[in-house]
């Protein structure tokens, strides 16, 4: 009698959670949309990973900081050291400085995960950066994600202010001179830029508001930006649909991949793991920035060697190159060699970053919505540009050390920077002009393997000498080839009523391209795949009677 009881009341309360769960779903159709959001496809391919590790960097940077909160105080009184690191006892330094040798060398712990937070903000750059990268090869910033691609181009801006607000608050001689910079290039700003360091630094450089107001900005303002960011993108990775690589069955009308649970949600939970796991890796075996041996900041000392983060290290290589040019006009002194390397170069950066999208819509005249990804190969121009952009950037980078490179092959650091000079304006175009000749090499390549097969690597004889021999492309490979979405050549008449700097565009966009051998029946099918959501699919045309015989019989 009790175990029927118990089983009565067990079926009423269900009863009641289902009758309130048809009353909430009736008013906010949660039930749905969860069913929805557990049902969402997500395609399998490692390059789709990239923005997993970003986010999963920036938990981990988000769990580490603020154990770290409760550590450091962001205070730049000065006072005598008398910690535990006995080389700098009785040497002045500020709270904070002194704060994070308490957490380095006191707190239990305190080391490790304060290298685990560095390395973390190191990888969440480089993850957002390859990620966009890999957005900007694929073409997958086209419409319908022109906004997501705003938004991850700002979280890139705003990972590099956080990641720089973070890297100058241990207050030590190579972040103050990494400061000092920043104050030159804020007062290089013409007319404005004495009053914007006033205002950022509060008073005559260094002062002493400059540290607790990165502080708040490193742990509130920016990371409440980054996560409304997040979520924002998210969401329209989610409403938009993801991004597919061209294949067997993936149309731009569908998603082809495994479900949000349990297949996807148990890999992306095991890619957390694994990424916490490598950055605690790096942390316990690979010392970074270790502001002991730099000692505590001196507005009178610079530190011999010293290179930002890689992350800004485009910035420092600038200044390096830029020669000495100051102007006098109207009263106001114009230092070009800080203002040019300093805010115009990374201006044109995320300016050129942003108008992409809009400038190659206009180019190609094409509104249409975009869910399969371009091989790079496909879009040799905007492939060649990529690749120009991140050779330039390299260029930067490398002359960001140009004083440790010198030491490192005993050259003049004068002869370095000449050669990174040079590079800066040659490197970008070669890489541009080879980039594009492989990727037609590549497309030429493809027609080849189309029409003939791939190699074998067995010589046979035939009439007239000898030849390779080649078997057929499987049914994926001829599928990857033959879906390539490009626009279609201008006519006359579209020539005519385009403008000239479109035409002209246009043409050097894709007037030299290789396409590959369809036949009659593949276009048809390439253009049903290509067909985007918002025109309608067109039927299929029945086949002639007897076609199917006289194809098997062409066969045999």
């Amino acid at each position: 009698m009790l175990l029927l009881r118990r089983k009565a009341r067990q079926a009423r309360r269900r009863e009641r959670a289902l009758g309130a769960s048809r009353v909430l779903d009736r008013r906010l159709p949660l039930m749905e949309a969860g069913k929805e959001l557990l049902r969402k496809a997500f395609p399998d391919h490692w390059s789709f990973l990239l923005g997993e590790i970003a986010l999963y960097s920036f938990l981990v940077l988000v769990l580490t900081g603020s154990y770290l909160t409760f550590f450091f105080h962001p205070d730049m009184a000065e006072k005598p050291y008398h910690g535990a690191y006995i080389p700098l006892r009785g040497v002045n330094a500020s709270e904070a400085y002194a704060s994070v040798l308490r957490i380095s060398f006191e707190i239990r712990g305190g080391q490790l995960i304060r290298q685990i937070h560095h390395w973390g903000a190191l990888v969440f750059v480089a993850a957002i950066g390859i990620h966009l990268l890999r957005i900007f090869f694929t073409g997958a910033f086209r419409r319908p994600r022109e906004v997501n691609w705003i938004i991850g181009v700002t979280l890139f801006g705003l990972s590099l202010l956080e990641g720089f607000a973070g890297y100058s608050l241990p207050d030590d001689l190579l972040s103050g001179t990494g400061l000092r910079t920043f104050q030159g290039i804020m007062v290089s700003i013409p007319i404005v830029g004495t009053y914007v360091s006033f205002f950022v630094f509060g008073g005559q450089f260094p002062g002493h508001e400059i540290v607790p107001r990165l502080f708040i900005s490193h742990v509130l303002f920016i990371p409440g930006l980054l996560i409304a960011l997040i979520t924002v993108h998210l969401f329209l990775v989610v409403y938009l649909k993801h991004t597919q690589w061209p294949g067997k069955g993936r149309t731009n009308r569908n998603v082809v991949g495994k479900p949000m649970v349990p297949q996807y949600t148990a890999k992306s939970i095991g890619l957390f793991l694994a990424v916490f796991g490598v950055l605690t890796l790096l942390a316990a075996t690979l010392q970074i920035n270790p502001i002991w041996t730099y000692g505590p900041y001196r507005a009178d000392q610079a530190s011999i060697n010293s290179q930002p983060d890689w992350y800004v290290g485009f910035i420092e290589g600038a200044l390096r190159l830029m020669p000495q040019a100051e102007t006098r006009l109207w009263g106001h002194t114009v230092v070009w060699d800080a203002f040019i390397p300093g805010v115009v170069i990374p201006s044109l950066l995320f300016l050129v970053l942003y108008a992409y999208p809009f400038l190659e819509r206009w180019v190609t005249g094409n509104w249409k919505e975009h869910h399969l990804c371009d091989r790079p190969r496909d879009q040799p121009t905007r492939t060649g540009l990529g690749v120009a952009g991140v050779t330039t950037y390299a260029v930067l980078l490398g002359a960001g050390g140009q004083d440790v490179l010198s030491v490192l092959f005993t050259w003049p650091i004068e002869s370095m920077t000449w050669i990174f000079r040079g590079a800066f304006f040659l490197a970008p175009p070669l890489a541009f002009w080879l980039t594009r000749r492989v990727c037609l090499g590549l497309q030429a390549q493809d027609r080849v393997r189309l029409r003939a097969g791939d190699g074998t690597g067995e010589v046979e004889q035939v009439a007239g000498g000898y030849q390779e021999a080649r078997t057929p492309l499987a049914g994926a490979e001829q599928h990857t080839i033959l879906v390539k979405d490009v626009p279609p050549r201008l006519t006359a008449d579209e020539a005519r009523r385009t403008g000239a700097l479109r035409r002209r565009l246009y043409f050097w966009y894709y007037g030299e391209r290789v396409e590959p051998d369809r036949t009659p029946k593949q276009r048809r099918v390439v253009k049903k795949i290509l067909t985007p959501p918002e025109e309608p699919e067109e039927p299929e045309e029945p086949e002639e009677p007897g076609a199917k015989e006289k194809q098997q019989a062409g066969g045999k």
